[in-house]
């Protein structure tokens, strides 16, 4: 069984088809309980080298993302869109069914990858995954989608020179739950919504989200 099988097996073994609370109109391969999942993630990470499974849950900032998409189809119809660090592919799967011209979904955790695929195919849409790196490279598209994305302090470090410059050409947004380590400056709100969430993942029954824009550089 090659690479891409194995995680795809895995991630079918270790999840059911599910309904994030605010996007019932898309279908994820997502876990029932986050201890199950990471404990087995931990073996699955001794052979394979993976992170954490942050691509079996559907995140406060890709949920509202997608969500403003698909009340919204106008803002990514017709456009080449990425979704970065893009988890379960939430964000990406509803640019697809919002028309988007492409939609490409980078993540560099080979699961994530695999679980990108398996959603965009439970939604009979075309997501191109990929797990390149693509910090640093000349941005190719219209719309750059960032959800949760500052939750560690080296992870917002690495990804919000990048990201300020690419906003010169392309519209960049970051959906945030209120991460420590969101920046204070540079980002223009747009919306902010309530979204109900578990214990398991947070200190909180909800987290208050906002989509930003971010300014460019």
């Amino acid at each position: 069984m090659n690479a891409r099988a194995d995680a795809e097996s895995f991630i079918l073994a270790h999840s059911r088809p599910s309904h994030a609370p605010l996007v019932p109109e898309i279908t994820l391969h997502l876990a029932d309980e986050i201890t199950p999942i990471w404990q087995a993630t931990e073996d699955w990470l001794t052979r394979h080298g993976i992170e954490p499974p942050f691509w079996a849950f559907a995140w406060p900032g890709g949920q509202l993302l997608a969500r403003h998409i698909l009340d919204h189809p106008s803002l990514v119809a017709g456009r080449r869109v990425l979704d970065f660090a893009a988890g379960c592919g939430i964000a990406a799967i509803a640019c697809a069914q919002a028309g988007a011209r492409s939609v490409e979904a980078a993540d560099i955790d080979p699961l994530a990858v695999a679980a990108i695929t398996l959603n965009a195919r439970a939604n009979g849409v075309a997501v191109t995954a990929t797990g390149a790196d693509l910090v640093g490279t000349t941005p190719r598209w219209d719309v750059i989608l960032c959800g949760d994305v500052c939750y560690e302090n080296p992870m917002t470090e690495h990804i919000l020179p990048w990201l300020r410059d690419a906003a010169r050409t392309a519209e960049v947004w970051i959906a945030d739950p209120g991460r420590a380590y969101l920046p204070r400056a540079g980002l223009h709100p747009i919306v902010t919504t309530d979204i109900p969430t578990t214990r398991e993942l947070e200190d909180r029954d909800t987290r208050r989200t906002t989509l930003y824009r971010v300014l460019p550089a």
